[in-house]
Order: C-alpha cells, then structure tokens, then sequence
C-alpha cells in the first residue's frame, strides 16, 4: 500500500527517545477511511538500554506523544517486553500494527518478529473484535445525531476479525475487506468519511435513501436509485399501561412504490433492499429521536 507521509510524521519517529524496532501508521489512514482532519496515528515497538532494564526505578515500557500543528500526531510505542506480552494476549490492535503495511521506519528484527508472529493468532482474538464492535456501535447509537466514524469502526472490525479467523491473517482496511465481503453501503459510508469531517454525522432520511433500488425486472439485477417519495407523520398516542399513560412517540413513514432511474425512467422499488435495511435505519432514526 503507497501513502505519502507528511513530513513532521517520519520527524516524530527520526526524534524518538530510544531505538525503534518499527514505527507504521495506525488508525483512519490503516483503515482506508480518513478524514482531511484526521489525525496521524504512530504506534511501534522501542528497546529501552540496558542501565534502564536493570536499574531501581520504573522503566518507560509505554512513550505517548503527540502533536497538534502543523500537522496532528498521535505517538504511541510500547517496549519490546510489553509488546510482547500483548502479543501473547487475545489483541487484535498490537497485530494490526505489526503487519500494518504503511511502513515509517523497519528493521531486520521487525521482519522476523512478523515471521513468528502468525504462531500467536488464536481462536480468543475473535472474542477481542467481538468485544470492540460491540463498544463502537454502543457509541454509535449513543450519539445524537449518529455519526459516520463508530459506524466504519464497527464494520472494519467486524471484519477484520471474521477474515483473521477464517484466515489467520491480518487485514485492516475496510475497503480490501470489502473486496471479499461486498457488503453494497461500504463504499459510500466510506466516501462520506473521506470526504467529509472527521465528526461527520448520519440521518435517516440519508440512509433509506442508500437503500432505494429500482425493479428492472426479468434476470436483471435491481438498481440502486438512492431516490424515493415518502410521507411521514409523527405519532405520540399514550397507550394506557397498568393504568399509567405510556407515550409512544414514533414516525409513520409512506413510501410510494415508484423511483427513478438515471435515465429519468420511473421504476417500481424493489422492495427487498428496504426490508433488509430496517433494523439499521430504525437504529439511527432511534439515536437521532434521543
């Protein structure tokens, strides 16, 4: 994978404090999706000297740094003792900054360390991406309005994780992922993401609409439109529950069988694609009500 650093990036690793076995990029940019205001992750492993290991007080086995201009960096390098326990651990992220292909500084031992590395992978690191899906889409419905950054975190994961164990290797980026999963709303949540702000947000209206196909008919597969016609009216009725008033305040949404092709021909909806997309679009129309 090509990628230009900036240059205060290989600035910050060229003025680390100790030897670095590797430094790779992390993050948005590993992921495939960042944001022009995205910031720079750095993770590596670094070897604290001799005197230090040896001596009475408590060696630096994790450096955190960061900057904010000209250009945003976020340095993390742990010490090869602790890496290595990570790597011993059911954690995904220490892999994925390992074989991370956006490659700032590499060595001889940082080759070898991959070489033998596959040997750690096991069953368990399925539980560590089940685990963080289920945090980022916890910050995805939490939020009002929803934004686009936990979603892509959650698919990325999801499926990092699925291919690690399908696999045993190591991919991050969602957009390869998607190369082999296919999933059809990856490419314009990631287009959003890129093109848009790092704390860009999603609508319901926005997301239906993805998911609007027309009918073509025949052994013709459906095409996406992203073009309907709804009425929507809100409805608060308080239903009586055990004598208290509950309200349940929700929306009705009407939508018209008819869409239209790029062609300007009209189309009935292929209806399928919207069913399947409920239970996701009834979650983001929920965080947006909250």
């Amino acid at each position: 994978m090509t990628i230009e650093f900036p240059r205060e990036v290989g600035q910050a690793v060229s003025e680390h404090p100790y030897p670095l076995v590797f430094a790779t990029i992390s993050g948005a940019h590993l992921y495939g999706f960042p944001s022009r205001d995205s910031d720079w992750d750095i993770r590596g492993v670094h070897v604290l000297p001799v005197r230090e290991m040896l001596g009475l007080y408590d060696t630096r086995d994790t450096i955190e740094q960061g900057a904010k201009s000209p250009v945003e960096l976020d340095v993390v390098t742990h010490d090869v003792r602790k890496f290595f326990g990570l790597l011993l651990k059911r954690n995904g992220y220490v892999l994925e900054q390992l074989y991370s292909p956006l490659i700032v500084k590499t060595s001889a031992e940082h080759d070898e360390l991959k070489a033998i590395s596959t040997g750690c992978v096991t069953r368990f690191h399925g539980h560590h991406y089940l685990g963080f899906a289920a945090t980022q889409w916890s910050h995805f419905e939490a939020e009002t309005p929803p934004r686009v950054k936990p979603l892509l975190y959650t698919f990325r994961v999801l499926l990092t994780g699925i291919r690690l164990m399908n696999t045993g290797q190591i991919e991050a980026n969602l957009l390869r992922l998607n190369e082999e999963f296919g999933l059809p709303y990856i490419d314009e949540l990631v287009s959003r993401k890129i093109h848009g702000a790092e704390q860009g947000v999603l609508t319901e209206d926005d997301e239906l609409q993805r998911y609007t196909q027309a009918r073509i008919g025949n052994i013709h597969a459906p095409e996406t439109t992203g073009k309907l016609i709804a009425a929507t009216f809100e409805h608060d009725t308080a239903r009586p529950v055990d004598g208290y008033a509950a309200p349940q305040l929700h929306t009705h949404a009407v939508i018209f069988n008819v869409t239209e092709r790029d062609s300007g021909q009209t189309r009935a909806l292929q209806e399928r694609s919207l069913f399947q997309s409920q239970r996701y679009v009834t979650s983001v129309y929920r965080t947006e009500l909250a």
